[in-house]
């Protein structure tokens, strides 16, 4: 790992109207060498096992930077750009087969699904990192994303992975549908 940073993105006005509480989002970013940059491997395996180690440590990092513990993150999403020497497939496999797990266990739950994006970019390149809401992914004042970037990643050999929690959805909703206080939490959805 080249670089670890976090950011935390706080929203305490909307339209000239406060925001009470406010508003935060939790951005958490790995930059790490990517091993397979400029040629073909069929067997990713590191990559995925790099996600699981990922999952654990940046999802901590996001509930440090809110200063909360996990029963107060409320949104997810994940991320990744890589490299331009780096292909499509190595993001996924960084993302999908293991990280979600430690992600959700370092969140103390996690029942939907987990946004994701993923991109390839040079250094500089932001990626907007969708959000929805843990564990009832139909509650659409969860409904959000965060933008992030680093000026100096990833480089063409490496790979920007980008976990974000929130302890709060969007300023302000009020587009109606299911609220926090009506889901079930039960199947991930409602």
């Amino acid at each position: 790992m080249r670089k670890l940073c976090t950011f935390v993105e706080e929203t305490m006005t909307e339209m000239d109207k406060k925001v009470d509480p406010p508003t935060r989002k939790a951005a958490a970013i790995a930059v790490i060498k990517n091993p397979f940059a400029g040629k073909y491997q069929e067997d990713l395996t590191e990559l995925m096992d790099n996600g699981a180690e990922l999952g654990t440590l940046l999802g901590e990092k996001c509930l440090e930077a809110l200063n909360i513990g996990p029963e107060k993150a409320e949104s997810y999403g994940k991320a990744c750009i890589v490299g331009l020497k780096g292909e499509m497939e190595h993001a996924a496999a960084i993302m999908h087969p293991k990280l979600g797990g430690p992600f959700r266990k370092a969140l103390g739950r996690g029942l939907a699904l987990i946004p994701s994006i993923k991109k390839r970019g040079p250094a500089g390149c932001p990626i907007d990192v969708p959000l929805n809401h843990k564990d009832a992914a139909f509650i659409r004042s969860h409904f959000d994303g965060m933008t992030v970037s680093l000026a100096d990643a990833p480089a063409d050999d490496e790979l920007m992975v980008v976990l974000v929690v929130t302890d709060s959805g969007r300023p302000l909703p009020r587009v109606g549908g299911l609220t926090v206080d009506e889901a079930k939490y039960e199947d991930g959805l409602r």
